[in-house]
């Protein structure tokens, strides 16, 4: 069958993912699920870039960003609404809309769709619909401990069987977090599609990786003015920031700041004789 397919298990990068964050059983569940997505969308990349995945909405759920490189480099994070929680997905996202923006370096392209209250996995389908004209179909699963899913595309210019097609769907639907106790990878495709002729191409890493740095953070505080930094730490004693993604506190003390705001600086070797 003309049908094309990526399967993504992610468990050490998916933990490094949530270190340092506190978030409901929900809120982890979906961003589970959007890492899963993003990696299986980046993989299919034929250039340097990544593919950046947000959430946006007017409920519990304010944002949620995932990011992931042709490289299959990944970070995400998410913000919620403190002492609020949700029973299901509907109720973690209201007005919501999701943006797909694909970056191959000079032209950006992105593409949004209005979140599907039944799950991520469906508004993605429309996405591929609608701004890709690629009929697809794709199964999230997600906890604490792992974040996987299955993505399924019609080769373009290339006809299927309906009932083909629907049964695809059924076989992508039964998808489970019990397929995932143990390694998944070629064992769980062969026995998904146990009737059909499958090609297996070998495996590629998806590691978390952040892009934060000390010197990305003093352009932060650089931005934010001399005027505020000064009198945070003056109220403080110090300014901490810290990366939403990664969870890394980096601290400022007077000393810092000086340095960022006085124009006369010169950098050169530091040593001791």
């Amino acid at each position: 069958m003309p049908v094309r397919g990526a399967l993504i298990h992610l468990s050490r990068t998916w933990r490094r993912m949530l270190r340092n964050h506190d978030y409901d059983p929900l809120v982890t569940e979906t961003l589970g699920h959007a890492a899963a997505a993003t990696g299986l969308i980046a993989q299919s990349l034929k250039f340097d870039g990544a593919i950046t995945l947000q959430i946006q909405g007017s409920g519990i759920l304010r944002m949620l960003v995932m990011q992931c490189t042709s490289e299959l480099d990944l970070r995400g994070m998410a913000s919620a609404k403190p002492g609020k929680a949700a029973k299901e997905f509907a109720g973690l996202i209201e007005k919501g809309h999701c943006a797909v923006t694909v970056d191959a370096g000079e032209r950006p392209y992105q593409g949004i769709v209005d979140i599907d209250r039944n799950s991520l996995a469906a508004s993605l389908e429309q996405y591929f619909l609608r701004s890709v004209q690629l009929p697809c179909h794709m199964a999230l699963v997600a906890n604490e401990d792992v974040a996987s899913g299955i993505l399924l595309q019609q080769v373009p210019g290339q006809a299927i069987d309906d009932d083909d097609w629907n049964r695809l769907h059924l076989l992508a639907g039964t998808l489970s977090l019990r397929d995932f106790d143990g390694e998944a990878g070629i064992h769980l495709i062969g026995n998904l599609f146990a009737e059909d002729d499958v090609r297996v191409y070998s495996h590629r890493a998806v590691n978390f990786r952040c892009r934060c740095s000390r010197r990305k953070t003093e352009n932060v505080l650089k931005m934010l003015g001399e005027r505020e930094a000064r009198e945070t730490l003056a109220e403080q004693g110090r300014i901490e920031i810290i990366c939403e993604y990664c969870g890394r506190r980096r601290i400022f003390d007077a000393v810092d700041v000086e340095r960022l705001f006085v124009d006369n600086v010169v950098r050169g070797p530091d040593s001791v004789q």
